[in-house]
């Protein structure tokens, strides 16, 4: 790096030659503006993220597609609430995101109330149909949880989470709210760039499922990039939903499409596992990062790391070096691995398992998880502790009066379980492979039981400043939240960003490996590696690293702030002003 920048003082001290005055004070500033250290800047810096945040005083929407975004935004403007604006996004995000999310998912939502300055949460994820357990999997010669196909399926409970949030918190007629994801599925939509390289990587978890085949590979192949994909049987799906409810989904025409194709599959779902189905209203979990209160949802889900993330790096100071010096990304690292350890360990369906969640909070557990942190090498064996004595689709709403959804909705893998449902155009989801079936385990398979959760909406507020966030992308999702909390809260940076830096991310606590950005400086990188960081390179932006949102809502002034990060195909859109 030295010798790159005494090259560029070369160059530019030949270019000015006898131009510069005979004291050349401009040496003396050049050499500090190429070490990094200059004074008070001659001009305008610019800043180290490309995009700027959306800001108004008026509702805002952040989401991965912009035909989301904007669909949430209409709804706004027709004096919708952010519940309102939320569905009508979800609902288009399964037409034009068809393998990330739609009605065969799952859902989980952080909603904060404005007048009360309350945080609810919602947990929509489905249990695994009754009849299914490892004897059943064990008689079909099946040994280890299977990734995709029907025995993946778990009840998918979006829809009933859809309908829960509107009864308690929508203005608008829930029959409106379907009307543009109706529209898109029907007339069709130009294949966005990032989702046509999603589309195509994964077309191979399609090739079993002949239904699957024939709406979302047609004539064979992913769509290109711009081309027009419609779905019409989507489309249909959509409108019973709009004309007829949850009910449609549970008890109805598309219950017995469900149960139709889980029988052509060898499937166990039954009618009573989908009609017994309710999602349920849950109480976050929250810790406090440097004076911010940073709020998750409990298990079954895995926000619980990110909690446990922020308060390991939250006993040591953050570094004077900044956010992407070694020591700041090796603790942070580092910290994942245990929290990683310990929620693999220890999270499971609460009805089913009683996880310490308590004890893993707890600041003292943290600094004695934190004292197995050496800051000049990696673990690469991390076992869990002893608290007691692929891809998914986000999004986030603010309405005019302050209220914010924190809303992420899910298939899992992409395209899920690979099994689209007969005649109505959508996925079924795979959230039953994250089930073990490892007896002694919490989180073994058991009929009637919810698997272990990726996905997780997050919130944060200080004072007037409240925050709904989140970042996708499966077990990437703990520690890219913790990332941008850190990046906010020790570092100052604004929420966009804090989305856009560059990010590492790993999958499990073991090993060594860690896949990290390419913007990284290269000297943190070689220093990593020095660490015993077994250091993958990625591209600038890439999925790998999660496609996040966030929106900020300063209660004092009634300005919104909105980000959308730039691996995805999205924006942040604002309402648009009503004169």
């Amino acid at each position: 790096m030295r010798r790159i920048q005494d090259h560029l003082l070369a160059r530019v001290a030949r270019y000015l030659g006898a131009r510069a005055p005979a004291s050349r004070p401009w040496l003396a500033l050049l050499s500090a503006v190429a070490l990094g250290i200059a004074p008070t800047p001659l001009f305008a810096q610019g800043r180290s993220y490309g995009r700027s945040m959306v800001i108004t005083q008026q509702g805002l929407a952040a989401t991965s597609q912009t035909l989301a975004s904007q669909a949430a935004a209409q709804i706004l403007a027709k004096g919708g609430s952010a519940v309102d604006a939320a569905i009508a996004a979800n609902a288009v995000l399964g037409v034009v995101e068809p393998m990330m999310n739609g009605l065969g998912g799952d859902l989980f939502v952080l909603y904060w109330d404005a007048k009360t300055g309350k945080t609810v949460g919602l947990n929509a994820s489905g249990p695994a149909p009754r009849a299914l357990s490892p004897g059943f999997l064990d008689k079909q010669g099946v040994k280890t949880m299977p990734g995709r196909g029907i025995h993946s399926v778990t009840v998918p409970g979006a829809v009933d989470g859809w309908a829960k949030m509107h009864e308690r918190y929508g203005k608008l007629a829930w029959k409106d709210l379907f009307q543009s994801a109706i529209a898109y599925a029907e007339q069709g939509h130009p294949v966005a760039e990032a989702l046509q390289e999603a589309w195509t990587a994964n077309a191979p978890r399609l090739r079993d499922d002949t239904e699957s085949v024939r709406i979302f590979l047609p004539g064979g192949r992913p769509p290109k990039e711009g081309e027009l994909f419609r779905n019409p049987e989507m489309s249909r799906a959509l409108r019973i939903v709009a004309d007829k409810g949850r009910d449609a989904l549970y008890k109805g025409e598309i219950a017995a499409a469900i149960l139709k194709t889980s029988q052509r599959l060898g499937g166990t779902m039954t009618a009573q596992d989908l009609a017994s189905y309710a999602s349920e209203w849950v109480t976050p979990i929250s810790t406090d990062y440097r004076g911010w209160r940073v709020y998750e949802l409990p298990p079954n889900g895995q926000g619980l790391a990110a909690l446990e993330m922020l308060n390991i790096m939250e006993t040591a100071p953050a570094t004077p070096l900044g956010a992407f010096s070694a020591s700041e990304m090796h603790k942070r690292i580092e910290a994942m691995k245990l929290a990683y350890a310990d929620v693999r360990r220890y999270v499971a369906d609460p009805h089913t398992y009683d996880s310490p969640v308590e004890q893993m909070l707890s600041k003292d557990y943290a600094r004695k998880r934190a004292t197995l942190i050496n800051p000049g090498k990696a673990n690469c064996n991390v076992p869990p502790g002893q608290p007691v004595t692929n891809d998914t689709t986000y999004l986030t709403v603010v309405d005019k009066d302050g209220n914010i959804a924190s809303w992420i909705q899910s298939l899992y893998a992409n395209f899920g379980s690979g099994v689209t449902v007969d005649g109505m155009g959508f996925l079924l989801h795979n959230r039953g492979a994250l089930f073990t079936l490892e007896s002694t385990h919490p989180n073994v398979l058991a009929g009637g039981k919810r698997p272990f959760s990726t996905i997780i909406p997050a919130f944060m507020e200080r004072g007037d400043l409240h925050v709904g966030f989140g970042i996708m992308g499966g077990a990437n999702q703990p520690l890219a939240h913790a990332q941008f909390v850190s990046n906010l809260v020790d570092y100052g940076m604004n929420i966009q960003a804090a989305l856009e830096a560059p990010r590492f991310t790993k999958y499990s606590a073991s090993g060594c490996d860690v896949a990290i950005e390419s913007r990284t400086p290269a000297a943190t990188l070689q220093q990593l590696s020095e660490h015993g960081h077994e250091i993958r390179i990625r591209r600038e932006y890439t999925q790998e690293m999660g496609r996040g949102q966030a929106i900020l809502h300063d209660s004092k002034t009634k300005t919104n702030y909105a980000a959308s990060d730039p691996r995805a195909d999205g924006s942040a859109v604002p309402e648009p002003i009503r004169p």
